[in-house]
């Protein structure tokens, strides 16, 4: 993107763009300690070029701790634990909180005794689960996230939804910064992919969502308003039944382990918040790579170098492995000298900016 076409979209320096959410999060009954560890997340969302995870959920969070859906002062507290597992109440806490919380204790058993698995219950929308892995990688550690959310996703054969986006994130250091950083969602999309396309008043792929009839659509209003994505792969003939089982696994491993809400047991949730508390189940897992074979960070790099090198079909298209998208954005944003938001984006940080009476977010 050029700085002329940046600067059309809104152009907002990525710590004027923490300041502004901090600010938001403070003003909604969140303390500073809070509000920061979740503003961060979202930054990072952004950076990363996950632009629907980031200031685009702001507002959900904000109406979600005015509707006290959510208590933005909540601390987690371990239920169960040993040394390698913990069973965590999120206490209805901002996502962020639980799960840096989560992440850090999963952590800590690692380093002790090789493997930390936490799985937590009454937790909230915990943004990109690929931050929790990278904060397993940055301890050098291999990473695991995974969380249900409200129904949005349709399993096979069904025209409603019974799953939700349920993503996956794995990330595994290699030398020198390189890495693998897997970060997806189980359905097609995420749901925010959705809502990036109906801000800008453009239609989706064939394949992300199904209408009210059950069948595909491609407007992005017509599918958000039925809220039924579908899973990863499609339809049954494009074997959509795997990302359907995917989704089923991570209800598994969080809302069924954790003793949480799962599938339509969980509210919904929309943009003015939601009415009762979400109880989302949430895991995470570290591994300590020093207690398997020696050298596991080389090795790591070995193979993303095999895979990035592997004959190109279009040779203005490397192959990529799993996370170089976010740094090549990142790398972006750095030479643009900010994040570049859609002017309908800038234009509800405005009206949020008056809202809660604080200082309007800064445009380049």
């Amino acid at each position: 993107m050029s700085t002329t076409g940046a600067a059309k979209k809104g152009l907002v320096a990525v710590e004027e763009a923490r300041r502004f959410m901090v600010d938001c999060l403070i003003k909604s009954n969140t303390p500073p300690a809070h509000a920061k560890q979740q503003a961060d997340l979202l930054v990072e969302a952004d950076y990363r070029g996950h632009f629907s995870h980031g200031m685009n959920r702001l507002e959900m969070y904000i109406n979600d701790l005015h509707k006290n859906a959510c208590n933005g002062s909540a601390v987690p507290a371990v239920l169960n634990e040993t040394p390698a597992t913990a069973w965590v109440d999120g206490n209805n806490g901002l996502g962020a909180v639980v799960g840096n919380f989560c992440m850090d204790l999963a952590i800590r058993k690692a380093k002790e005794v090789g493997v930390g698995w936490v799985c937590a219950k009454r937790s909230n929308h915990y943004g990109i689960a690929g931050w929790y892995t990278l904060r397993a990688m940055n301890a050098g550690c291999i990473g695991m996230s995974m969380t249900n959310t409200s129904p949005l996703a349709s399993p096979t054969r069904s025209k409603e939804a019974a799953l939700g986006t349920n993503p996956i994130s794995v990330g595994a250091p290699g030398k020198d910064g390189d890495g693998f950083v897997l970060d997806m969602a189980t359905t097609a999309v995420a749901v925010g992919k959705i809502e990036m396309q109906r801000r800008k008043n453009e239609p989706i792929p064939v394949g992300w969502a199904q209408g009210p009839d059950g069948h595909p659509t491609t407007d992005a209003s017509v599918a958000f308003d039925t809220a039924c994505l579908m899973p990863l792969g499609g339809t049954e003939l494009t074997s959509g039944y795997k990302g359907y089982g995917l989704g089923a696994m991570v209800e598994v491993f969080c809302g069924v382990l954790a003793g949480a809400n799962y599938a339509t047991k969980i509210r919904k949730w929309t943009h003015a918040g939601a009415d009762s508390e979400a109880d989302l189940g949430q895991c995470f897992v570290a591994i300590n790579p020093a207690c398997f074979a020696p050298g596991f960070e080389g090795r790591l790099s070995d193979l993303t170098g095999i895979l990035r090198n592997m004959p190109m079909t279009d040779p203005n298209h490397p192959v990529l492995v799993a996370g170089d998208p976010e740094l090549h954005h990142m790398a972006m944003v750095d030479k643009e000298g900010g994040l570049a938001y859609h002017v309908n984006q800038i234009k509800t940080c405005s009206e949020l900016s008056e809202r809660l009476g604080v200082k309007p977010i800064e445009v380049i």
